[in-house]
């Protein structure tokens, strides 16, 4: 996004999908997202705001657990608040009994807060993929903004460990306990749940890139189905109920514009052709 005020700059927003398809021109200048984020501090960019994700592929993170943990008063926490909401679906008026979850720890307004939910549920529910078939099922998200943001790209950059800067802000904001009326709160014992959670991810280096992935027709191909192709359907029906050839004569007179033109050639080109074109430009 480009200001006309050239004082404003320019807004750079990546999304996770953003993210896969980015990937694919560092990959091409074999450079690194570290090698990307020390590009834009030098150049004074700003970063107003950078999530991480730590996916759970095996289940390690029970959400309805961890809410009822918080419900306790079983979560040591800086922040004060948490929100958890249980979401689903409502067929004929019932809702279904499988249900995702997702909790908030913290305030959704501050500079830094938590949100861990069932990743299988979400692509579920927006792309229909089975419970079996996702390959991630629960996600935990550390939400930065400004200064906190900042701090995390400079630890990225020290020391190119996302695991490291992921998890030492976990150990930092939050820790589930069990607890013991015989103790004083900060003296409760870490739940073994949330300690397995945390050695998994510590004895391990986590890479900040996983798998990059070309930008997709998918998107569109389903706004399509969803809003054209009913209509379309209608329209091609009243022509052969009518013997017309109103939605033929439509395709054959549409034409495409450069954008199209630019898709079509994208669509055409393997991840391997533009890594191509890339060292050949280099």
């Amino acid at each position: 996004m480009v200001s006309p005020d050239e004082d404003k700059g320019c807004l750079l927003e990546l999304k996770g999908k953003g993210c896969r398809q980015f990937e694919n021109f560092l990959l091409a200048q074999q450079r690194t997202w570290f090698d990307f984020f020390i590009d834009v501090f030098r150049i004074g960019g700003v970063f107003k705001r950078i999530d991480l994700a730590i996916n759970d592929k095996t289940g390690v993170l029970d959400i309805p657990f961890l809410a009822a943990k918080c419900h306790n008063e079983e979560c040591v926490s800086v922040f004060r608040s948490f929100k958890n909401y249980r979401s689903g679906e409502l067929v004929q008026g019932e809702e279904k009994l499988d249900m995702g979850n997702t909790l908030y720890i913290g305030s959704l307004k501050s500079d830094v807060y938590f949100c861990i939910y069932q990743k299988d549920y979400e692509q579920y529910v927006k792309h229909g993929t089975s419970l079996e078939d996702t390959d991630v099922k629960n996600r935990l998200e550390i939400r930065l903004k400004n200064d906190r943001a900042y701090h995390a790209i400079v630890d990225l950059m020290s020391f190119e460990d996302a695991g490291r800067t992921a998890f030492s802000i976990i150990n930092r904001y939050i820790r589930f306990v069990d607890k013991d009326e015989n103790k004083r709160r900060s003296s409760w014992k870490v739940n073994a749940a949330w300690q397995r959670f945390l050695d998994l991810g510590e004895n391990r280096k986590i890479s900040l890139t996983t798998k990059p992935e070309p930008y997709t027709f998918d998107k569109t191909l389903r706004w399509l189905a969803r809003q054209v192709a009913p209509t379309w359907k209608l329209a091609t029906k009243l022509d052969e109920v009518n013997e017309t050839t109103v939605m033929k004569d439509m395709l054959q007179q549409a034409k495409l514009t450069k954008r199209h033109q630019k898709l079509l050639m994208q669509q055409a080109m393997t991840t391997e052709d533009v890594i191509q074109i890339f060292k050949e430009e280099d």
